[in-house]
């Protein structure tokens, strides 16, 4: 007697399946930290809601065409084998459809913001659409996602005051080298298929060993960077806090991905909670000053 399989997902979940809705917090984590830097503590309402609208209508955009651009791939990979283009559960057309309308909806977001946010969001487009075809003619794709990371302190800011203030680049330096390393965690699942596929990635070309020692350095890197840019802020000591607690669990996660890299969805997950000290401490900084600021 054969077990009855498993049902078909409602509709309802399998568009959260298709966007990965689990993983919307890893990055909104950060953007909600930038954006009470960015407006010292007071963002307005009418801000609030249209940067969030803004990064859920990119993020929705970059995930539905990236499901369109690897249909196949993911088709032929055991992993990504139940996704719902895969099995028809969502059609490429939606897939498309769902990309363009969030397009829409994300230029229309940052055109209510403010004119330089509106003339620099198909920049934003172009980056976050790109990615999907990166995999397939460089290895340094985890860098170029790195990159669509990178680009949320600089749009937050934009968004908020309508200006670039030169410190924040160092907060997009410490996000491009926290992406980088977040996604090559993410590549060292996809080792094996990306091989049988011809697809590029950083442990495809360097071999998992150098791209295991290499994330500990991308770690270093972004805590530095996000350590000068809160000096540069003159934030308090409660921000250097929060980055000290990162350390110390970036340090236990870098090391377990060093014992079992073919494991690495723990210290996948565990950036989650990385995100979330990074913004629990910003708050604590922004709105409850405690304790002196930290000047060069």
């Amino acid at each position: 007697m054969t077990a009855d399989p498993a049902p078909n997902p409602g509709p309802a979940r399998s568009l959260g399946r298709f966007l990965e809705i689990q993983t919307l917090g890893l990055n909104l984590a950060f953007a909600l930290a930038f954006l009470l830097l960015a407006s010292n503590g007071r963002p307005s309402l009418w801000t609030l809601l249209w940067i969030v609208v803004a990064f859920v209508a990119a993020r929705n955009a970059g995930h539905s065409f990236n499901r369109w651009t690897d249909r196949r791939l993911d088709a032929a990979n055991p992993r990504t084998q139940d996704r719902a283009l895969v099995t028809g559960r969502l059609s490429s057309g939606f897939a498309l459809g769902f990309c363009a309308a969030n397009a829409v909806v994300l230029v229309l977001a940052a055109y209510l913001l403010n004119p330089l946010a509106f003339v620099l969001a198909p920049v934003a487009l172009v980056l976050v659409l790109g990615y999907s075809y990166t995999k397939r003619v460089t290895s340094f794709t985890t860098a170029f996602l790195g990159l669509v990371q990178a680009i949320t302190p600089a749009a937050v800011y934009i968004a908020v005051t309508g200006t670039l203030p030169l410190a924040v680049l160092l907060a997009v330096g410490g996000l491009l080298a926290w992406g980088t390393a977040f996604e090559t965690i993410h590549s060292l699942g996809d080792v094996e298929s990306d091989r049988a596929l011809g697809l590029f990635s950083v442990p495809v070309r360097w071999g998992v060993p150098a791209s295991v020692r290499l994330v500990p350095v991308l770690h270093a890197t972004a805590l530095v960077l996000l350590a000068a840019f809160g000096l540069a802020l003159h934030l308090t000591v409660v921000y250097f806090v929060a980055l000290v607690a990162m350390a110390v669990l970036v340090a236990v996660t870098d090391r377990d991905l060093a014992r079992n890299p073919s494991q690495a969805r723990v210290p996948f997950e565990r950036h989650f909670a990385l995100s979330a000290f990074y913004l629990a401490g910003v708050a604590l900084a922004v709105l409850l000053p405690l304790g002196p600021a930290l000047v060069l």
